[in-house]
């Protein structure tokens, strides 16, 4: 890509012309995200149609025996907080968003050097000689042939392009070991198949190309959609699944250990194809929201909407969404609550252990760890090496944060302060320089050193690649930084992140997002003219409930129901939602 050129220009000439709304300062909320009191209609309100979601939920519920609440929540406005993610209540006044310094860096990180700046980013390209993937034999192999290299599958169709599509066999049985955890998906495509509510959709996908994704992709088309997909991160690629997908005639451009140019011509696959145009974006970082702004902007147009999973594609699209850019509605899936509880909290729980042992070997008892952040993320890492034993420091800047973490039983303490003695150091902050070269330079000999962060900022690894400093490439995603004394750390992944460069995330974890992401994908298409304006949306209360519902199943969990009484008393419906809509 042209380094002279600068992600915000490009977005902004390519955007196509909005409606005016000159002199209207509401006319996109300020650049709030605007709650989803579209789809909390008042009883007796004639002038909406149905909403799709309320008759899936009556499908569902005859499927399930569940109740989902579909009366009316009284909701208010919310504004999206950028240097937190957290959501506040606040009135329709002026406000300036605040945006952090990292969402300046992630447009000059994605345009000046090409290389992945998003929440699955990474630092050099696959064919680096300090890279953490493949053979460079492999990855050279890869580069040069693998985009020219005419493969067909059994039905005679060559639209895909993955590593080998011999595979197939093999990626299938993962997939159907994924259906098997993925309760709630499976669920919805039991109840919806025969309503088809995707069908006209045409969904161009970018996420990661994984069992569980890719059992979510299968249940787009079931719904009546065709989609066209693309990996939002090159090293976290199951090329066996890919296979698998492409032996179904679904049109897959992905493969493990892809260089920067294979990234973007994937993407370019996707979208670039003669006599098919998206309708509907699905989105994990914002990539393939940015490569239609910048080359094919004719195409929102037609596109319904965006559905984005990630923080960092929803700075992006807030940003957008304030500049007056925004010109389609999106659902930021990323502060649905079931996904930040449960995808941050647990699934960081346990790929934090296995990602360790499966690069470091190491072993947790006794060891002491500097834990950079208690977020979501940290409390679930942090709980994670406490109960193996290890004594755990926690560092963080929120004082709320900071007091659960001392009332969790961590130390709280200041990084500087315990660098020389910790055995490990990892950040989960998605700040940027959380560890610097004056950290590394304190660590004892064997320090290892890692990110469960959302982007490969927080460690700054830029610093290490320096004549004085030797890499030791070790095994993939593990390096050793020798120092001119001798002292080594042990770099994990990079400092990408970990758990997904190096390991993988629970099944049944990712079934809630992708339930989520579908539920969104079947709101957005179907919703009537005028439901959505032109800006950045949350899933009302009653689906997120929903979809915890539905999972509770694998548990054989037995819910709680309020007597008429009570829920007159808490002035609730019997049957939720039963929080409000500010509720994170």
């Amino acid at each position: 890509m042209d380094s002279s050129l600068n992600m915000e220009a490009e977005i902004q000439s390519a955007t196509p012309p909005l409606e005016d709304n000159e002199g209207t300062e509401d006319s996109n909320h300020n650049g709030e995200a605007a709650i989803s009191s579209a789809l909390e209609r008042e009883d007796g309100d004639s002038s909406q149609p149905p909403s799709i979601s309320d008759k899936l939920l009556r499908m569902l519920e005859a499927a399930t025996n569940w109740r989902p609440a579909l009366v009316p929540v009284q909701t208010s406005d919310e504004v999206f907080d950028a240097n937190d993610g957290a959501v506040s209540e606040a009135p329709r006044t002026k406000r300036q968003i605040q945006y952090p310094e990292q969402t300046q860096e992630f447009n000059s990180r994605l345009t000046k050097t090409g290389r992945r700046s998003l929440s699955h980013s990474i630092s050099h390209s696959s064919t680096d000689s300090n890279s953490s993937g493949g053979s460079d034999a492999e990855n050279l192999e890869d580069e040069v042939f693998l985009r020219d290299r005419q493969q067909i599958n059994s039905k005679g169709n060559r639209d895909f392009c993955v590593k080998n599509i011999k595979l197939a066999d093999y990626g299938r049985r993962e997939i159907e070991l994924a259906e098997d955890e993925m309760t709630a998906l499976m669920a919805l495509r039991k109840a919806a198949q025969g309503e088809k509510p995707l069908a006209g959709a045409k969904i161009v996908g970018c996420t990661h190309v994984t069992a569980q994704t890719a059992v979510l992709f299968e249940t787009l088309t079931v719904l009546g959609a065709q989609c066209r997909w693309a990996a939002c991160n090159i090293y976290s690629t199951q090329d066996e699944v890919a296979a698998a997908l492409a032996e179904q005639d679904l049109p897959v451009f992905a493969w493990k250990g892809e260089s920067e140019d294979d990234f973007w011509w994937c993407i370019d696959r996707c979208v670039n194809v003669e006599g098919w145009e998206p309708n509907m974006i699905l989105d994990d970082g914002g990539d393939m929201t940015h490569w239609i702004y910048k080359k094919y902007p004719h195409l929102f147009k037609k596109v319904k909407g965006i559905v984005e999973e990630s923080i960092t594609g929803i700075y992006r699209l807030h940003h957008l969404s304030k500049a007056g850019k925004l010109c389609v509605p999106a659902i930021n899936v990323n502060d649905s609550v079931t996904k930040q509880k449960f995808d941050s909290l647990y699934c960081s729980r346990e790929s934090i252990l296995d990602s360790l042992k499966k690069t470091a070997d190491v072993m947790f008892g006794g060891k002491q760890v500097a834990v950079c952040g208690y977020g979501e993320v940290g409390k679930g890492c942090s709980s994670a090496l406490k109960a193996m034993g290890s004594v755990v420091y926690v560092t963080e800047i929120d004082p709320i944060c900071a007091l659960q973490a001392c009332m969790d039983g961590f130390r709280l303490a200041k990084l500087g302060d315990v660098v020389g003695q910790v055995d490990m150091v990892i950040t989960c902050t998605g700040n940027k320089n959380v560890v610097v070269k004056e950290h590394m330079d304190l660590m004892k000999n064997g320090c290892i050193v890692c990110n469960m962060g959302r982007s490969n900022t927080e460690i700054d690894v830029t610093s290490l690649r320096t004549p004085e400093l030797a890499w030791q490439h070790v095994r993939a995603q593990v390096d050793h930084i020798i120092w001119p004394d001798g002292k080594r750390i042990v770099l994990l992944a990079e400092g990408r992140v970990l758990n997904l460069s190096s390991s993988t995330v629970p099944i049944y974890v990712l079934s809630i997002t992708a339930t989520t992401q579908a539920l969104a994908l079947i709101e957005l298409f179907n919703a009537p003219e005028g439901r959505y304006k032109q800006d950045v949306y949350l899933l009302p209360k009653k689906l997120d409930e929903y979809v915890a519902n539905l999972h509770l199943q694998t548990f054989d969990a037995h819910l709680t129901e309020l007597t008429d009484d009570q829920a007159k008393y808490m002035g609730l419906n019997k049957h939720g939602p039963f929080k409000p809509s500010y509720y994170r």
